[in-house]
Parts: structure tokens; sequence; C-alpha cells
């Protein structure tokens, strides 16, 4: 319930984000502002382990392992996924699994943000967390709110 407030409060934000920043028609595409591959590594995917969903609560009950697969997965979809495409994680040594599924990719001010789902099974059940991310100039990702 808290996490669900939290993100109401967060999809509140960037709403009226958009509605005063210059939306002239234009959508970006996953790939327009994909990282170079320098800036791809493990730095820019380690840049959402403070913001991504699954670094609070949502991720408490996974493992140091099944968060940085969670936490790739949700690099992945962000950067360079097409919208609504599902990027899926599993660890093979558990029943942990997810799935990162990202919305069309938008600009608030010189910010690339894209809202997206992420739902992990633990031990057959799921559970769903949404947030919205924005890309920052080093190629991280950071989860608002």
């Amino acid at each position: 319930m808290k996490v669900a407030a939290v993100f109401a409060i967060a999809f509140s934000a960037v709403l009226s984000g958009c509605l005063s920043s210059d939306m002239s028609g234009s959508q970006l595409e996953p790939n327009q502002f994909a990282a170079s591959q320098a800036a791809a590594d493990s730095s820019a995917i380690l840049g959402m382990e403070g913001g991504g969903l699954i670094g609070g609560e949502f991720g408490e009950a996974l493992s140091r392992r099944q968060k940085r697969l969670a936490i790739e997965a949700e690099y992945k979809a962000l950067e360079n996924t097409p919208a609504g495409q599902d990027v899926s994680w599993q660890d093979t040594g558990s029943s942990r699994a997810g799935t990162v599924r990202a919305a069309q990719p938008y600009r608030v001010g010189s910010q690339d943000c894209r809202q997206y789902t992420h739902t992990i099974q633990i031990n057959g059940t799921p559970r769903e967390a949404r947030g919205t991310a924005c890309r920052n100039e080093d190629g991280s990702w950071m989860l608002l709110g």
C-alpha cells in the first residue's frame, strides 16, 4: 500500500511536469538516447541501484544477485527496448524471476524519461511496482519520486 502511494505521487509529479513542458509532438525512439558502448557499462547500470524500483521495499525479498539481475533488466528496458516489450530476468538457482516493461519514451525539459512496470515472481506469487525514470547525462537512470 505504501509503495502504491509513493508511485501515485511520483506519477502526479511527472504528469504536471509534462503538462508544463514543451511537448511539441516529437516522440523519442529508445535508441535516440541509448548510451554509447562506453557509457553502457556496469557503472551506468549501477547508477540505478539507488533509484531503481527494485532498490526499495519492493525488492527487499531478493538476494543481492537477484537485485543485480533485476537492475540490469530495468536498465536494458529503459535504455533501448521498444515500448511494450518485456525484458525478463531469472535467477536459475531459485524460483525468483521478473519482467520489466517500459512505455514510450518522452522528454521532460532536457531529460528523456520513461514510465515502466517491474513484475517479480517470488515463489510463484507476482508482485508489481510502477515508476518513472529519467536518464542522466552519464547514462544512468534515476527513479522520480
